[in-house]
């Protein structure tokens, strides 16, 4: 037996102790089994959209991370390696915008070489998608998702926060296609009043193209955003919208820990999903860990605080004693914060919680 170092990130945050021999895939204290890890490879972004980055807080005079506190590649490859180890299935590359990161195809070969197994997929604004497009795919990367909230001209140059055309978005999106990425995932985050109207004109839009829309229920991650439980466009209500376009029908997940509730046109034109982590938490099937991009491990979309791996990787820990840390601060999570705010109906608390634009969503 081994213990994990306790980091004192905040008095409250717990290590458990760990053996090595059952830590192949670590069950947390709700019994869910790790999977999914999502690394941050920058916090930078060249958009500003409300919900993540608004522009009134992240500004022309807002301190990102120095350079020297990013991980560089090799330390990110030597994290992911370690989790390798403990049961990694998928591995989400995202930011900030993680295109913004100098020579990214890089790290994805990087990756690819050492788990070559391994399902590697990218989030991204798809600002710079058609020229990296190419690229990408002979690295390595598997499949991208495209976050993008409208296919109205106004509202998507009104949504990303920087005026920036929706048309490139969509030839990045033609781009990850032509180049063996597709089909596409694409995300849109749905605010009531904002661009919930056009609901029904995006799933028209990429309906028999072979890509994916995925309505995501807007939520509160971090504290900047100003969110609104009133805002919210319950799923729920999206399928109802959608079902006036042509029949839908339900469609089993795909994998444990899927979180998108998917569903099919019945004409076999296609499919589209819900994320309902506001009204339909799926907190109890949750795999899912978080690297941020100066090497914070993060057990929650919503946590306030963090577990440093930078220090220790810095500081000439053995993959053994990373491998023991990183097991322990899984065994002892029981992270379930949609499933307790979807119990208060009022008063909901207001939490110091990591900013979305940190560990990538």
């Amino acid at each position: 037996m081994s213990r994990a170092r306790d980091v004192p990130v905040d008095g409250n945050v717990i290590e458990a102790p760990v053996d090595r021999a059952m830590m192949d895939a670590p069950v947390d204290r709700l019994g869910r089994r790790f999977a999914d890890l999502r690394v941050s490879v920058t916090d930078r972004c060249n958009f500003r959209c409300p919900y993540c980055m608004p522009k009134e807080i992240f500004g022309p005079g807002y301190e990102f991370l120095p350079r020297s506190a990013i991980l560089s590649f090799e330390e990110i490859v030597r994290v992911v390696s370690i989790f390798g180890r403990l049961g990694l299935r998928k591995l989400r590359l995202t930011g900030g915008e993680p295109t913004v990161r100098a020579e990214l195809p890089t790290l994805v070969r990087m990756l690819r070489e050492t788990l070559p197994e391994i399902d590697i997929a990218l989030t991204t604004n798809g600002s710079r998608l058609a020229a990296m497009a190419e690229d990408l795919n002979a690295a390595g990367l598997d499949r991208v998702t495209v976050s993008l909230d409208s296919i109205d001209p106004e509202i998507c140059r009104e949504m990303n926060g920087v005026d920036f055309p929706h048309e490139r978005v969509l030839e990045g999106i033609d781009a990850a296609a032509a180049a063996g990425l597709g089909p596409v995932k694409i995300n849109a985050v749905v605010k009531r009043g904002v661009n919930d109207v056009g609901i029904v004109d995006m799933a028209r839009h990429f309906r028999g193209t072979g890509h994916i829309v995925r309505f995501i229920e807007y939520m509160d991650v971090g504290t900047t955003n100003g969110w609104r439980l009133d805002e919210v466009v319950p799923a729920r209500e999206i399928i109802e919208r959608l079902a006036q376009v042509e029949g839908l029908e339900p469609v089993e997940a795909a994998y444990e820990g899927e979180v998108a509730k998917r569903w099919r046109w019945t004409d076999g034109s296609g499919e589209i999903g819900v994320i309902t982590s506001v009204t339909e938490p799926f907190c109890g099937d949750c795999t899912r860990a978080r690297l941020s991009a100066e090497g914070s491990l993060y057990t929650c979309l919503f946590a306030s605080v963090g577990h440093d791996l930078r220090a220790q990787l810095r500081s000439g820990a053995s993959d053994d004693e990373l491998h023991d840390r990183i097991a322990g601060i899984w065994v002892a999570r029981e992270d379930r914060y949609s499933e307790l705010r979807a119990a208060m109906t009022d008063d909901l608390p207001v939490l110091d919680r990591v900013e979305m634009s940190h560990i990538g969503g």
